[in-house]
Parts: structure tokens; sequence; C-alpha cells
């Protein structure tokens, strides 16, 4: 299985710890697909996952993974992780 990329960031708002791999500002597009529901789903009931496209690419890549704040950040960084490899492996 792939390695997840490192968390660069972690922010507790709303109702979600939003837990970011990749900077946004790199990308053209980003979208939450409906495809990610499931293996998000998975590992942790309500996340969320958004994904962006470089400019000029056909790729997508997960930007960052948004999990329920009643979990507490650390497990949150955990489960994030965890979802980012099942997508990209």
């Amino acid at each position: 299985m792939a390695d997840a990329p490192a968390i660069t960031e972690v922010e507790t708002a709303d109702e979600y710890i939003h837990v970011r791999f990749r900077d946004p500002d790199r990308y053209d597009e980003i979208r939450t697909p409906d495809w990610a529901t499931q293996p998000a789903e998975s590992v942790s009931e309500g996340s969320e996952v958004r994904t962006g496209k470089i400019e000029g690419e056909d790729d997508w890549e997960v930007t960052s993974v948004l999990i329920d704040k009643h979990v507490g950040e650390d497990k949150a960084k955990d489960q994030a992780r965890e979802i980012v490899e099942k997508i990209e492996s």
C-alpha cells in the first residue's frame, strides 16, 4: 500500500477537522467527488475527501480530508492518512 503524503495542516472548524495534505493553491479546480465517499466512510463515518486537479494535467489527487470533529485531532489525522492510502493505492 502506498504511503499517504505528509499532513501539512490540521484545523478544527464548525463540524469537521480539516486535515490538509497538499496546498490547495496549486490546483486549478477542487472537488468533493462522490466516488470517494465509500472509501472515506469505510474508515470514518461522515468524512469527506477533497481532490484537486493541476492545470494542464488529467490526474486528480487528494488535497484534504474532512473528519467529524468529535473524533479529536489525533484520531482524525490517523483516519485521514488511512483514507488517503486507500484512495491513492
